[in-house]
């Protein structure tokens, strides 16, 4: 994997970017819509390439491991074979899945033993094991196996658990670096920030996590409940410590506000299942605000659901129409509603590039901020 800055913000920690992968280029900021079980959820893989523009979409670890299972994603040749989607692919190692397991898994040294969410059979994963899962599920960028801890967190329980997962890295790196890829193309191994909201062991990961020099580094553990001004200066000092060389990635962030203020920050590539799920729900993201299209006030709007998007659900479809579909519960409505919101945060990132690149990205930022935050 190699990574190219392109420019640089004078007023910030912005940056607008290229990773260059066997399957592809990614320029960044790049929001990247999530596909926990091989499917973003309601959409196509032609529409996420042609109509959302995405450059790269999440796998899950957990998930795939589970359904359809290693056998399957091996024979079919990996995920990208298995799905149609022949553009980067990035799994997430399927920490964050386990901490959402609370009730049901155990950590130790080890690994983490958990039940089955699907049947409660019992499962292990240990850091080589998550390694040799994520080759075979063979995603292009693959996350090194962490303990997400929980908000609030005592400091204790936030060291044991840091040192830790500095040692499953260690324990991630000689398993990765001691195999290969099964389907012929490079793979690349992200460790992960960890530290909770306590900056001296947030300093601490980064220095840890630096010191891999691996190809690229991500932050995780943040956007599970803390306050967003929290988020925002762990997330700072993080990206003050971590190469500037090398692409940074916040997991799990967030709204269109966080991912301008994160950008601003030196973060270059976000995922989160917002702009889906809310889409399920009558939520929607635009260039003007956020709408909550279940309220009354559409039900006879016949205007574009954002005509100044573009692309063809948006422009193509009314608000009303949309409405009627959500309110009727029928499947076509979260379609249309989750196409549209993907294309969003695509354009939203693809214009704070753009801007970047300009030399105005922190004039628009200031601005954007409050217009795509307002309720309509």
């Amino acid at each position: 994997m190699k990574f190219d800055i392109q420019a640089t913000d004078s007023q910030s920690n912005a940056r607008a970017g290229e990773i260059t992968t066997d399957h592809g280029i990614i320029q960044t900021p790049i929001f990247m819509p999530v596909g926990t079980v091989g499917s973003v959820k309601a959409v196509h893989q032609r529409e996420l390439e042609n109509d959302i523009k995405a450059q790269i979409i999440l796998g899950n670890t957990y998930h795939l491991y589970l359904r359809p299972g290693l056998n399957v994603l091996q024979k079919a040749g990996g995920l990208h074979k298995f799905n149609g989607w022949n553009h980067p692919i990035l799994t997430d190692s399927g920490g964050y899945q386990v901490y959402s397991l609370a009730n049901t898994r155990k950590i130790k040294e080890e690994g983490v033993t958990f039940r089955s969410h699907i049947d409660g059979s019992k499962h292990i994963f240990s850091p080589e094991y998550v390694m040799d899962i994520q080759r075979i599920i063979g995603a292009d960028i693959i996350m090194a196996f962490d303990e997400c801890t929980p908000y609030p967190c005592e400091y204790g329980y936030a060291r044991k658990s840091l040192d830790m997962t500095h040692r499953w890295l260690r324990r991630c790196c000689d398993r990765f670096d001691s195999t290969e890829g099964l389907y012929g193309y490079q793979q690349t191994l992200f460790p992960i920030v960890q530290g909770s909201v306590y900056k001296d062991l947030r300093k601490q990961s980064a220095e840890v996590i630096t010191s891999f020099e691996r190809e690229g580094n991500a932050i995780g553990g943040l956007s599970v409940g803390e306050p967003a001004e929290m988020m925002y200066e762990m997330t700072e000092l993080v990206c003050d410590i971590l190469p500037k060389d090398k692409p940074r990635y916040l997991m799990g962030v967030g709204t269109p506000a966080n991912i301008l203020k994160s950008i601003a920050l030196g973060v270059d590539m976000f995922d989160c299942v917002m702009p889906t799920r809310n889409a399920r729900h009558g939520l929607l993201f635009t260039t003007q605000g956020i709408i909550n299209i279940k309220n009354e006030k559409w039900k006879d709007d016949f205007s574009p659901i954002d005509e100044t998007l573009g692309g063809y659900v948006s422009t193509f479809h009314s608000k009303a129409y949309l409405r009627h579909l959500l309110i009727s519960q029928e499947y076509l409505a979260a379609q249309i509603a989750s196409v549209h919101n993907l294309t969003f945060y695509l354009w939203l990132v693809g214009q704070a590039r753009e801007k970047i690149k300009e030399g105005t990205f922190t004039e628009w930022k200031n601005q954007m901020v409050k217009q795509v935050s307002q309720r309509l």
